[in-house]
């Protein structure tokens, strides 16, 4: 599962995906080709309807494609079976969702300790990786309190946590900072870019500018194509 270290981490060809309705066929992505190699940090934007959600789907195996390839890691993706993608996104990939997604009645460190269950890893090592892991995002003050105990912010970062818990190939951020205050956003994109320059390849699917602009690459997406993709200095 390593691939090549020259090869890129995602390497995307002629990726479709055709949705019908009633008698009708809808292309939400229409032919991208896009390759990313690791430790990039990229933003993925477009206006509502544009193809990115979608896109996001795929590269996060929550989807599969109509037609075109897939390959992550050196694995094509896109021919694998649901139980097959299940165990790929558990190891190959970390999500941070907009909504956060934790568990209302578990505390910080039994959210951030999920996918090494579904690892099966064993407990005694468990432990060290998720002190690890919210040490990383510094709530290790709070590891013990439920996600009804903490600010917003402070969600997000045991949700980056848990992402990040199983040493995943890809951080894959969807609209991270979308129900954030801007100050808090500020926080929460220091941590993103803070996990980058570590070396994580970091992906944020956003519809918002000043989000992109801190990244290194930014893909613009319209009626699911890729109309622009370029490279710049992010802001601080």
């Amino acid at each position: 599962m390593n691939g090549s270290a020259a090869a890129p981490l995602i390497s995307v060809k002629d990726l479709h995906k055709i949705y019908q309705v009633g008698s009708q066929t809808v292309p939400a992505v229409a032919g991208i080709d896009l390759e990313v190699d690791r430790g990039e940090y990229m933003a993925i934007m477009g206006s509502s309807g544009s193809g990115k959600s979608t896109l996001m789907n795929m590269l996060g195996c929550l989807d599969t494609p109509t037609r075109g390839t897939y390959f992550l890691n050196g694995t094509e993706v896109s021919t694998l079976s649901d139980d097959q993608l299940a165990e790929i996104r558990n190891r190959e990939i970390g999500f941070v969702f907009q909504t956060f997604n934790l568990l209302p009645r578990s505390t910080a460190s039994q959210n951030v300790e999920l996918p090494l269950i579904y690892a099966g890893i064993k407990a005694r090592v468990r432990s060290g990786l998720v002190a690890e892991a919210i040490d990383s995002v510094g709530l290790s003050d709070r590891c013990t309190h439920k996600p009804n105990e903490l600010s917003g912010g402070q969600r997000q970062r045991v949700a980056i946590a848990r992402a990040l818990v199983n040493n995943p190939s890809l951080l894959l951020a969807d609209e991270p900072t979308g129900n954030l205050d801007s100050v808090t956003s500020d926080e929460i994109m220091q941590i993103l870019g803070g996990l980058n320059a570590q070396g994580h390849t970091v992906i944020i699917v956003t519809h918002e500018e000043e989000i992109a602009a801190r990244c290194r690459r930014v893909v613009r997406l319209h009626d699911g194509r890729i109309i622009s993709d370029r490279t710049q200095t992010p802001s601080a």
